[in-house]
């Protein structure tokens, strides 16, 4: 603590300013213009504010699971960060930053974070004990070494990390789990995997278009997408586009803040949207707006899949079962396939169903069948890795050696192992469904899942079925979780270590939608005794290797700057056109594209190296070879249940912050006037949302965005609410998704309650 004294000093002088500056800096930018209610869209401001002095300026960039990975300035003075602006140097960031952005400056200075290794005397009871970094890694590794001595390995120590911070080097994690043995990990993502398969089979890999070249389109489509909330600079695009002459229409269950600003709003039915989609395509069929060029020279298997509209699908089936009028899908897919280019934004949102898969290939498929693939500002947009070439340094640490784990596997998709010479038995680790993380606890044998290292996630707040994340915590024998909040799994954690924020450690930033690169840099010291990952690794590794020589490979002397710098290579530099790591301190680069469009030059890859209306390769795996209609799940309640994201969160971060409860202060459920009037429910009045799996207790809201079967709970953790949506949320697997990320997806979207007046 000593070491901090200026630091803390600094933060509580500059604290009172700089709520103020926050919310100051919302006005002026226009930012509150986007809040609820604020449906129009916002006018250009300056900021009223003027910093002066002379600061210390530093280039980070967000690591949180977004879009739009927006790239930082940052201000520091007295060793204190006073604000932060979105880098202009990025022509996609562009100055701004969203609402939580702008919030990050709290974040260090939290008073809730987690400020030193804590054990908890039983779980779930907040009754806390501080401990010192070496008690805290004693008591971790002797729970290391206890299981490696009972079961001969290490497949009883868990793994379960995803998105919450997506700096590269965090990858270390995955690293020290290596470094230590064979270990149980929980594999895929719950974000997008049915979506990848779709667009893997369509094309041959999941590439979407650069979004700055959203002004070229002269129709826009955004499909199950609200980037008014969720990528807020995109906007500008969509907006250009319409200045250009565009239209824009949006699709998606709910009236968000994007569908009011569209030209054209369809209150599509959830998980309808491919019966729309195929609706769309017989019109166009029937209409010879097919654009039979581009089809017969870079497709395969249009014809099956026309015989299959033909035979399958008219407009008034696509109008009942999506609830959009026949006269609307006829007119809005004459104008898609009669303007080029034309796009298609495909949300995550839509293929998180048991059709979602399904879905997004007869939307991959419409836009294919109007010529728009490979088209700048055109394409079916969805996302891409394409800058995501590091040298994972950070994550491929070895085995000690004499490590066991599951033997004679010796490849796991989307994973990395060591085994041994040829003729040796090879070992790998123990893979199990990250969307199925309770379930998976709970079966799991031979040895049990005895010990779990939670990182860069909180599983009770954002996995499945939280009354069974319960039961499956129960059985574990040592939880150790790795965060800047007491957040809801931490609560039900044995110890917890304190980790940096971005602000506090060094690491790189490429985003899964544009095409720019970001270093972020060290801009303060860590608070407390916060550590980073990597740093953390070697902590343990250092434990480890007093208590059992040899038991661990990672090293305990770390810097964490050199291992950022080991994640470059001279691919990394060519594709942005760097001569060195450093460049980036001067601002964020871009990729150097040979064109905006995702395959323009049309070879796709695909085993056909075209576009493939019929996938052979689908239908190996288990689905239908053309992108046919699929059933969605039938309810088990009387309303759908929807759980979307809140602007003034990331799945369950930047909700819990003080200053971001000035504008989001409790959650509550939605309720479409005519639902709320069967049941006697008026607007403020406390119910019970409830299923077979649990129930919540909350505040309703009326709102006539919703139709009036379905409600809608924005996922979020606040600080001190016991709030949780995954009481009512299932662990369903989506139709897609073993293909590319090794698990099936989950439909988050196909959930059912009701609600009644408690």
């Amino acid at each position: 603590m000593k070491t901090h004294t200026k630091e803390c000093v600094g933060q509580a002088l500059s604290n009172a300013f700089s709520r103020r500056r926050f919310l100051k800096a919302m006005a002026a930018s226009g930012a509150l213009a986007c809040l609820p209610g604020a449906l129009l869209r916002p006018l250009t401001a300056e900021a009223g504010i003027v910093y002066e002095g002379d600061y210390q300026t530093f280039r980070n960039a967000c690591p949180r699971n977004c879009y739009d990975t927006c790239s930082i300035k940052s201000y520091v003075k007295d060793g204190v960060l006073q604000f932060i602006e979105g880098a202009q140097e990025s022509t996609y960031t562009r100055g701004g930053l969203c609402v939580k952005g702008y919030a990050y400056t709290r974040r260090p200075y939290e008073p809730t974070r987690v400020k030193y290794p804590m054990e908890q005397q039983g779980r779930g009871s907040g009754n806390w004990k501080r401990l010192s970094w070496d008690d805290a890694m004693d008591k971790i590794a002797r729970k290391v070494l206890e299981m490696q001595e009972k079961d001969g390995n290490l497949l009883g120590l868990g793994m379960t990390k995803y998105s919450g911070n997506f700096g590269i080097t965090n990858y270390v994690v995955e690293g020290m789990m290596s470094s230590l043995g064979y270990t149980t990990r929980f594999t895929g993502t719950p974000c997008w995997p049915a979506g990848i398969d779709a667009q893997n089979y369509d094309l041959g890999n999941m590439w979407c278009n650069d979004p700055e070249d959203f002004p070229d389109a002269r129709y826009v489509i955004l499909w199950g997408v609200n980037p008014a909330w969720c990528s807020v600079h995109s906007m500008k695009y969509i907006y250009a586009a319409r200045d250009r002459g565009a239209k824009i229409v949006a699709i998606d269950p709910v009236m968000t803040q994007t569908a009011a600003k569209a030209d054209e709003y369809w209150q599509v039915k959830t998980s309808a949207d491919g019966a729309l989609a195929l609706g769309m395509a017989r019109h166009i069929l029937d209409q010879g707006l097919v654009d039979r060029d581009w089809v017969d020279n870079n497709s395969v298997g249009f014809e099956e899949f026309a015989s299959y509209l033909r035979n399958n699908v008219t407009v008034d089936w696509a109008a009942e079962l999506s609830g959009v009028p026949a006269e609307r899908i006829k007119a809005v897919a004459e104008e898609f396939a009669t303007a080029k280019p034309a796009t298609i934004w495909i949300g995550y949102g839509m293929q998180r169903h048991v059709n979602g898969g399904a879905t997004v290939r007869a939307v991959d498929a419409l836009v294919a069948m109007t010529g728009n693939v490979g088209k700048v500002g055109g394409g079916a947009r969805y996302g891409h890795l394409q800058t995501w070439g590091f040298n994972y340094h950070a994550m491929l640490q070895k085995q000690p050696e004499g490590a066991k784990g599951v033997p004679g596997k010796t490849e796991v998709k989307g994973d990395f192992h060591f085994t041994g010479d040829q003729g040796e038995v090879s070992y790998s680790d123990r893979i199990l469904n990250i969307n199925k993380t309770a379930q998976e606890i709970l079966d799991a044998q031979d040895p049990p899942v005895r010990m779990l290292w939670v990182s860069c996630k909180n599983p009770f707040s954002q996995d499945f079925d939280r009354n069974k994340m319960q039961k499956a915590f129960d059985k574990l024998e040592m939880v150790v979780t790795v965060d800047n909040f007491f957040n809801q799994t931490v609560e039900q954690s044995d110890i917890v270590l304190p980790v940096t924020t971005l602000f506090e450690e060094w690491t790189i930033n490429a985003s899964y939608w544009h095409y720019w690169l970001s270093i972020n840099e060290q801009a303060i010291k860590p608070m407390f005794e916060a550590k980073s990952n990597i740093e953390i690794a070697a902590a343990l590794s250092k434990k480890m290797n007093e208590l059992s020589p040899g038991s661990c490979t990672f090293p305990t002397e770390v810097d964490t700057k050199e291992w950022m710098v080991k994640e470059f290579n001279q691919n990394i530099y060519d594709q942005f056109g760097l001569e060195s790591w450093e460049d980036l301190r001067e601002g964020p680069r871009k990729m150097k594209l040979a064109s905006s469009a995702s395959w323009s030059t049309l070879e796709f890859g695909t085993p056909s190296k075209k576009y493939e209306f019929k996938s052979e390769l689908c239908a190996e795996h288990g689905h239908k070879a053309l992108p046919e209609w699929k059933e969605p799940r039938e309810p088990n309640a009387r309303l759908r249940l929807l759980t979307p994201h809140t602007k003034f969160a990331i799945h369950s971060q930047f909700n819990n912050i003080d200053w971001m409860q000035e504008f989001n202060p409790r959650p509550y459920v939605y309720l479409n006037p005519q639902t709320a009037s069967e049941r006697g429910i008026d607007d403020g009045d406390t119910v019970r949302v409830f299923n077979d799996l649990g129930e919540v207790t909350i505040q309703a809201k009326l709102t006539s965005i919703l139709p009036a079967d379905t409600i809608m709970m924005y996922e979020a953790w606040f600080h001190a609410n016991p709030y949780n949506c995954q009481n009512l949320v299932d662990d369903t697997a989506a139709d897609m998704g073993s293909y590319k990320t090794g698990q099936p997806g989950v439909a988050i979207h196909d959930q059912f309650a009701d609600v009644a007046r408690v």
